[in-house]
């Protein structure tokens, strides 16, 4: 059965990190909201093996950012907690963090949204589907949507595939799918990628595999957790990195050559960009792996022939595994492509936010930023409760798309061209940003 009816002023596409801080702002502010998850619980990719099908979670993640750089300033995290906590640790966070601020009764689990399309006469027609029963249907009208869906859930496989891969024997999966190491237990695999995922399994790998390789296609800076005997991102907390980026990238070439000295040293490629010209390989496992020669780098795959892997520059192995640690696709299955496109990860979006084609469409959360997302959702979401209810205004059409060709040109400037860097962010220059959005842009009645 199906039914139309009147949902309120806001609808949250998502319940993970990005759609709860969204909650919570809206909440704070008194604005009337929605919010769908398909799981049972919150916190998305956070939750190890999540009921909603598409966390990537694996059992022995951490995180990467330090635990006073992730936290939600409106609800800090616990300083009981590691600088690095675990992804159990992280869950309860955001169990905390939701039972807080009363947000799981305005949050409807085990909820999918199938579609969104524009409602006659402005706003959106959001149909929702319960995952118990899906007949039951229904279509409700929300003046605005956030979209909170995440960006870590729809894996992208190489493509074209590698010749020969569809004969390969043994098995093949992307990291996404990866959970424990005992699937690796005296094979020889291989981990194809230089990001943190692929870094975290090869290490994982290299202690019970009979033999393990990382593969990639470039080399990269790989940062330790710490640094000078704190956690390495309260560097970028120092006046040093609010200075002129070619200033950062000496400071932080400096530190990183001090404290680790070359990539070459340890086996890996000489990387083909500068640091903080990428997003960041954090690791303090993978140099010492690399050390005792248990794993072993290889360049990228060129090719398959029967069980054995060969690599572009000749050499080749024979694997039992192989590991796809190559990135995401941004997707959202329900919005339509007359809507808004993710043609090759990348989004039309006014300081990363606001689609200037749609109003009242806004996405939080969709950004790769060297830093924390958290935070930076949270800053999101308050831009976005401003504009809500008017009390700050968006500049003419033009004016954000003007925006929108600036930031993509800095993007091309500054970043390795990679389908993963089409939604970076400097955590630090984009708070200012919007900050300045906010206060430049209030509304005289507001004043």
């Amino acid at each position: 059965m199906s039914g139309r009816v009147t949902g309120g002023r806001v609808c949250i596409v998502g319940a993970g990190s990005s759609g709860i801080a969204a909650a919570q702002v809206l909440a704070t502010r008194g604005i009337d909201f929605g919010c769908f998850e398909m799981g049972s619980n919150v916190g998305g990719n956070w939750r190890y093996e999540n009921d909603n099908g598409v966390s990537s979670a694996y059992r022995s993640l951490h995180i990467n950012t330090s635990r006073t750089a992730m936290e939600y300033a409106a609800f800090p995290m616990p300083d009981t907690l590691p600088d690095y906590p675990s992804h159990w640790q992280i869950a309860d966070y955001f169990d905390s963090y939701v039972d807080h601020f009363g947000l799981r009764e305005r949050i409807t689990f085990r909820t999918e949204v199938v579609k969104v399309a524009a409602g006659e006469g402005g706003g959106y027609d959001v149909t929702v589907r319960p995952l118990a029963n899906a007949r039951e249907a229904s279509t409700r009208h929300y003046d605005h949507v956030v979209v909170a869906n995440g960006h870590h859930w729809d894996p992208r496989w190489p493509e074209p595939g590698f010749p020969g891969s569809e004969e390969f024997p043994g098995a093949q999966l992307h990291a996404h799918y990866y959970r424990t190491p005992d699937v690796f237990a005296g094979k020889r695999v291989v981990v194809l990628g230089i990001g943190n995922s692929a870094t975290d399994i090869a290490v994982e790998s290299s202690r019970v595999a009979a033999e393990t390789y990382l593969a990639m296609r470039r080399g990269a800076h790989v940062l330790p957790k710490y640094m000078f005997g704190m956690p390495t991102d309260h560097l970028t907390s120092s006046p040093l990195a609010r200075g002129p980026f070619a200033l950062q990238k000496l400071g932080m070439k400096a530190m990183l050559r001090v404290a680790v000295g070359k990539m070459t040293d340890y086996g890996l490629p000489e990387p083909d960009h500068d640091i903080l010209e990428a997003h960041p390989t954090i690791s303090d496992d993978l140099l010492t792996r690399l050390g005792h020669g248990d794993i072993t780098v290889r360049p990228n795959i060129d090719r398959f022939e029967g069980s054995k892997i060969f690599f572009v520059d000749g050499t080749s192995v024979e694997a039992d595994v192989v590991v796809y640690s190559t990135g995401y696709k941004v997707s959202f299955p329900f919005l339509d492509d007359t809507v808004v496109r993710a043609q090759d990860n990348h989004v039309d979006l006014y300081r990363r936010v606001v689609s200037p084609d749609h109003s009242g469409l806004y996405f939080v959360g969709l950004i790769q930023p060297l830093g924390a997302v958290m935070p930076l959702a949270e800053a999101q979401a308050h831009w976005v409760a401003d504009l809500v209810t008017g009390a700050v205004t968006l500049p003419p059409v033009p004016e954000m798309r003007a925006q929108i060709r600036a930031y993509d040109e800095a993007v091309r400037k500054r970043y390795v061209a990679s389908k993963r860097h089409t939604i970076q962010v400097d955590a630090h220059s984009y708070r200012t940003e919007l900050e300045k959005e906010r206060r430049t842009r209030r509304s005289p009645s507001y004043s």
